[in-house]
């Protein structure tokens, strides 16, 4: 896939607020500071198109974006950072149930998972929680180029066994770097694949 046009198009907190639900959306999703607003922009190669910060929790809306006139890129607000209050957290809770359950249109889900770090629980319940409901993700590894090739094959089999322990089959996953662009051409290939996948089984109805 050559991504020819990326624009922003709206935030906010309510789907029903979300653009008409007329073209396959991917929503890319993970802890705090996994690396999302950077891997966003490597794919799009629009280096300020997700804001980046160095702030945790940063990402509070539903930030909607529109690629190539096709498909739509949904950058969500990032889970599991301590700092924010019990309150926020419950709004979170709700406002990401909600979009999970509630957007038609919603393709599949891209589960950041910060690469350098052992199974974290907050995201193992987060990947379960999509599994309860039924919603396709997949796992993408973050800031591959900060350790070497070996550790991150090994945090990437650690999911892969804890996984194995509840899931019958498991999902695809995506090793990344924003600096070095890895995973890149693997990522947006899969998300061709799926869009015409998509438009095949919407000339059958």
């Amino acid at each position: 896939m050559v991504i020819k046009e990326a624009k922003f198009l709206v935030s906010n907190t309510r789907v029903d607020l979300c653009p008409e639900a007329d073209k396959p959306e991917y929503a890319f999703i993970g802890r705090s500071n996994v690396g999302k607003s950077s891997l966003i922009n490597m794919l799009t190669e629009q280096k300020g198109l997700a804001k980046t910060s160095q702030t945790p929790g940063k990402t509070q809306l539903i930030n909607h974006f529109l690629i190539n006139n096709q498909w739509y890129l949904v950058d969500l607000p990032g889970y599991g950072y301590a700092k924010v209050g019990k309150e926020s957290r419950e709004q979170w809770r709700k406002m990401i149930n909600y979009y999970m359950q509630k957007r038609e249109n919603l393709t599949c889900v891209f589960v950041l998972i910060d690469s350098r770090h052992d199974p974290m629980q907050v995201d193992l319940d987060f990947i379960n929680y999509l599994g309860n409901l039924g919603v396709p993700f997949v796992l993408v590894f973050t800031k591959a180029d900060k350790q070497s090739a070996s550790k991150t094959d090994s945090t990437i089999a650690a999911y892969t066994r804890k996984m194995q322990e509840t899931w019958d089959e498991l999902p695809r996953m995506f090793k990344t770097s924003a600096v070095k662009k890895d995973g890149r051409d693997e990522i947006l290939n899969f998300i061709d694949e799926v869009n015409a996948s998509v438009q095949q089984q919407q000339q059958q109805q």
